[in-house]
């Protein structure tokens, strides 16, 4: 026997998460001297400037650890939301947070809930901690609560909702929303990953902070990714009761969250001209891919995050095609949507060239 023999089933069935090729590769691979990427949702803008002002002035302290508590940070943010500091935990990213929540309230043969063609990567973490995954499909595109409420057994310990959805782009709505959550045990955690929400224009959205407490147990999922535009520096949140962060911090490791990214993300909060200008950006290239999407024939699922989900035919085709052309955008394969690409909202100039590219393959196709 070797050690890998003792890996269990569960593990070599794993399938990894597979990320984009970096820009650069792309570049290089295909002979290309600018290509346009709208795969991976990240702000067209770039960074906070303040955020980057930030990691400047503060550059000659990288020789220090960085605060283990997150304290300035978790005072900025507590003050911003109107929430507890003992409420919030901090991760590498939100996918961190993820893995913490199951490594805290999993054990194996646990049962966790979650859509199907939502977010990948619940389905991986709750595997590879050896839970059992009861997986609902979306009903017209968008978390279906009524039939993920009904397969709810004594066993399931978390439920997982992301709104918006990736790689939907939708949302559930309050009424189904407050219908689902008063129903929901507080023996079963929901984790309510909202890393679009700042995006949404829906006023029937439900903010799921408006809901802690009366001895629910949630836990809501945000990220300084998105719109702030911090996604290389990897730093996500969670706001929960006292009682799951305290459980959910004794299994975080010590500085899970680099020094850099609690500088940025502090600074960034404050950016409110940066916020303004990448919503701004977003809504308008929306409304024109939108519109441009529809007038090639090409049927979309309605968004309410930064990025569209298109069907195409053959997505994988199409995306190669684009990619010989400077374009990388995101085939839908992995999520069971063989038929259909996720294209994120970049600046007008991107998605000028995009909607140009695509118009001219189908044209010749």
């Amino acid at each position: 026997m070797k050690i890998v023999d003792y890996v269990p089933e569960y593990i070599r069935s794993l399938v990894p998460y597979v990320p984009g090729k970096p820009i650069e590769e792309v570049e290089r691979e295909y002979g290309i001297a600018a290509s346009v990427k709208l795969a991976s949702n990240e702000n067209p803008l770039g960074p906070s400037p303040e955020a980057v002002k930030a990691l400047q002035g503060r550059l000659h302290q990288l020789h220090l650890y960085p605060d283990g508590d997150c304290f300035y940070l978790r005072q900025g943010l507590a003050a911003r939301l109107g929430v507890s500091p003992e409420e919030l935990i901090f991760g590498n990213g939100s996918n961190e947070l993820i893995e913490i929540a199951v490594r805290t309230f999993m054990r194996p043969g646990d049962e966790a809930v979650m859509a199907h063609q939502a977010f990948i990567v619940y389905r991986l973490v709750v595997q590879a901690a050896g839970g059992a995954c009861r997986i609902i499909p979306l009903k017209n595109f968008t978390h279906d609560l009524v039939a993920m409420f009904r397969v709810i057994t004594p066993a399931t310990r978390l439920v997982f909702l992301a709104n918006p959805n990736n790689p939907t782009g939708t949302i559930y709505r309050r009424k189904e929303w407050e219908t689902f959550v008063g129903r929901i045990s507080p023996e079963v955690l929901v984790i309510v990953d909202e890393a679009y929400f700042e995006y949404v224009v829906d006023p029937e959205f439900p903010d799921s902070l408006a809901y802690h407490g009366e001895g629910r147990a949630i836990l809501t999922l945000r990220t300084f990714s998105k719109l702030y535009g911090l996604a290389g520096l990897r730093i996500g949140y969670g706001v929960g009761p006292r009682v799951i962060v305290d459980l959910m911090n004794r299994v975080r490791q010590p500085f899970n969250v680099n020094a850099a990214a609690q500088w940025a993300a502090l600074a960034a909060l404050e950016d409110h001209e940066h916020v303004r200008r990448s919503l701004e950006v977003n809504r308008e290239g929306m409304r024109y891919l939108t519109k441009e999407i529809a007038s090639l024939g090409l049927e979309q699922v309605p968004s309410q995050a930064n990025f569209i989900l298109v069907r195409v035919g053959n997505g994988q085709d199409l995306y190669e095609r684009l990619l010989r052309r400077g374009i990388i955008v995101r085939p839908m394969g992995g999520y069971d949507f063989p038929e259909y690409l996720r294209v994120t909202v970049g600046t007008m100039e991107e998605n000028d060239r995009f909607i140009k590219e695509l118009r001219d393959i189908i044209s010749f196709s």
